[in-house]
């Protein structure tokens, strides 16, 4: 059964979307509003906020500046498997610093003419802000795509004391 919630935060209404596990919930979505490609709720999806309550406590440590990793169970199969490896890769990047595209790439094994696919596959990432695709910028050090916007992906960034911010 697929459940959700909204928490709030300082980037807005957050929509989490989960499949209810033994141990509790899969996280398969977290969408910030006005998100490219952002989760819309469905008919047959239950309102489920007791569900979430430890994914929204770990959200509020994070943007108190408290918390530098989500210890989050997300959803299976969701993603192609080089979407995957590209999502797994972003999940080693740590908190308060920046890598290329091209470096996640290399990570990958898709460094070169591989990079385009990188970044489509990390502009399709379900899990913003808990899965850290705002970590990566572009090799000049700029700030490029965000599902989310840009000021978001700055926003963030600055949060975690991020030097690599212009």
């Amino acid at each position: 059964m697929t459940i959700y919630a909204t928490v709030d935060s300082p980037l807005g209404e957050l929509l989490l979307v989960g499949e209810e596990t033994t141990g509790g919930v899969a996280l398969a979505s977290l969408s910030l509003p006005g998100q490219k490609g952002a989760a819309v709720v469905q008919d047959g999806w239950v309102r489920s906020p007791e569900a979430f309550a430890g994914v929204a406590a770990q959200l509020r440590e994070y943007f108190a500046g408290r918390l530098t990793r989500f210890d989050i169970e997300y959803a299976d199969g969701v993603g192609t498997d080089f979407q995957r490896r590209v999502w797994s890769a972003l999940d080693t990047v740590p908190y308060g610093e920046t890598v290329s595209y091209g470096q996640i790439a290399e990570r990958v094994g898709s460094a070169g003419a591989g990079v385009r696919a990188v970044g489509t596959a990390i502009g399709r990432n379900p899990l913003l802000v808990v899965r850290p695709c705002h970590r990566v910028i572009g090799s000049d050090g700029a700030l490029r795509g965000y599902a989310g916007g840009l000021e978001r992906k700055e926003r963030l960034l600055r949060l975690e004391g991020a030097s690599a911010v212009r």
